[in-house]
């Protein structure tokens, strides 16, 4: 059992930031990747940065340079910091660990939506 809690969705504007939070809690193992995905309006979930619990980042494309994954393994959060939005990040992003149970087993937080004008 998995439960993941995210927080710090909202509106800004083009340019400007935002920092999400996601909390796990229950049956977290040490060795675990955390990361985001997004979803916009009428397309794929779309795979966005994710971290390793030994620190190891990767990033999309179209974030890459823009947003910074971070993770605290005491409190297992993740927080995906968002600079230099654009109207295109605007998108419902949900938090993601993936963790080999067997298999390899992903839980899923409900999603914060981020929206960006311009």
């Amino acid at each position: 059992q998995v439960q993941l809690v995210e927080s710090g969705g909202g509106v800004v504007q083009a340019g400007g930031s935002l920092r999400l939070s996601c909390a796990a809690s229950g049956s977290i193992f040490r060795l675990n990747t955390m990361g985001w995905y997004r979803q916009a309006p009428g397309k794929q979930r779309e795979w966005v940065t994710t971290i390793t619990s030994g620190g190891t980042s990767n990033y999309a494309d179209s974030v890459k340079g823009r947003f910074t994954i971070s993770r605290d393994n005491a409190k297992n959060t993740v927080y995906l910091q968002m600079d230099s939005l654009k109207p295109e990040d605007t998108a419902v992003y949900y938090c993601n660990v993936a963790q080999l149970v067997g298999g390899l087993m992903h839980y899923w937080g409900k999603g914060t939506l981020v929206t960006v004008s311009s």
